[in-house]
C-alpha cells in the first residue's frame, strides 16, 4: 500500500474506534445514575455511622451533575467500547507482523486483559475501605459537616482502579521482557527480594497507612504474580534450551 493508502485506511479505523466509543459513552451515560450510586456508597456508609455529622457527595456548580455523568460515560464507554478500538488498532498494524510478533501479541492481550480486569475489581474491593480509614481522621463531633468534593472524588477512585489495574499486567511485561530475550527467568527470578520491596512500598503509597489490610491484600496477589512469571519465564528458557539442543544435534 502506497503512503495515502495507509492514511486513507488509518482514517476509516480511527472513525469506526470514534464511533464505537461514541455508542459506548452513550450507554454508559444511561446507566450512570446506578454507576454514581455505587461510587458513593462508601459516603452514606459513613454518613450512616455517624448521625451527628453531615456527610455528602458535593456538586457545587451548575453544571457539575452533568459533567460527572460526562467522566463516567467517557470512562465506562471506553471500556464497552474496547473491543471495536482494539480490533481496528489490531487489523492495521496487523499486516505489518510476522507471525511469530502476531502470536506473542494476541498472548500479551489474552493475558493483559483479563488481568487489567482483575486488578480493577480488587481496586474496587480496596477502595471504599480507603474512604471510611480515612474519614475516621476528620473531627468527630456536633457542628462538623464533611463534604467530598465530586471532581476530586470521582478522581480518586478513577486514579485508584487505573493503578491497581496496570500494576496487575506488570507480570505481563515480565514474560514478554523474557520471551524477547533481554531478560532470563532465573534473572527474574533472583530479583525477588527487590521485587518484594518494590511491591510492598506501592501498595503501601496506593492504600492509606492505616489500612493495612488492604496493602497486604493488594502486596500478596502483586507477589504472587510476580512468581507466576518468574517462572513461567524459566518454563519458556526451559523449552528454548531443549529446542535449541534438538537442533544442535540435528
Amino acid at each position: 500500500m502506497s503512503l495515502a493508502q495507509h492514511l486513507r485506511e488509518l482514517r476509516k479505523r480511527l472513525f469506526v474506534a470514534a464511533a464505537g466509543l461514541v455508542v459506548g459513552m452513550i450507554i454508559a451515560f444511561i446507566i450512570s445514575e446506578p454507576v454514581i450510586e455505587l461510587l458513593s456508597a462508601p459516603i452514606a456508609q459513613i454518613a450512616a455511622a455517624h448521625g451527628d455529622r453531615y456527610i455528602a457527595l458535593d456538586f457545587n456548580t451548575v453544571t457539575s451533575g452533568f459533567d460527572m455523568r460526562m467522566r463516567i460515560a467517557f470512562s465506562i464507554g471506553l471500556i464497552l467500547s474496547a473491543p471495536v478500538w482494539l480490533w481496528q488498532l489490531w487489523a492495521f498494524i496487523m499486516p505489518g507482523l510476522t507471525r511469530k510478533e502476531i502470536r506473542y501479541t494476541i498472548g500479551f492481550l489474552s493475558a493483559a486483559i483479563p488481568l487489567f480486569a482483575g486488578g480493577l475489581y480488587v481496586g474496587w474491593l480496596i477502595m471504599p475501605h480507603m474512604v471510611e480509614i480515612m474519614a475516621l481522621f476528620v473531627p468527630n463531633g456536633k457542628g462538623v459537616a464533611q463534604f467530598y468534593d465530586y471532581s476530586t472524588y470521582y478522581d480518586f477512585v478513577f486514579k485508584l482502579l487505573l493503578v491497581v489495574g496496570v500494576s496487575f499486567i506488570t507480570p505481563v511485561f515480565l514474560v514478554a521482557l523474557n520471551l524477547a530475550g533481554i531478560m532470563s527467568g532465573r534473572t527474574i527470578l533472583k530479583g525477588w527480594r527487590v521485587a518484594i520491596i518494590v511491591i510492598v512500598v506501592f501498595a503501601a503509597a496506593a492504600t492509606p497507612a492505616a489500612d493495612v489490610t488492604s496493602m497486604l491484600l493488594l502486596a500478596g496477589i502483586l507477589c504472587i504474580l510476580y512468581f507466576a512469571a518468574a517462572l513461567l519465564s524459566m518454563l519458556f528458557d526451559r523449552r528454548r534450551s531443549k529446542r535449541a539442543a534438538a537442533e544442535a544435534g540435528a
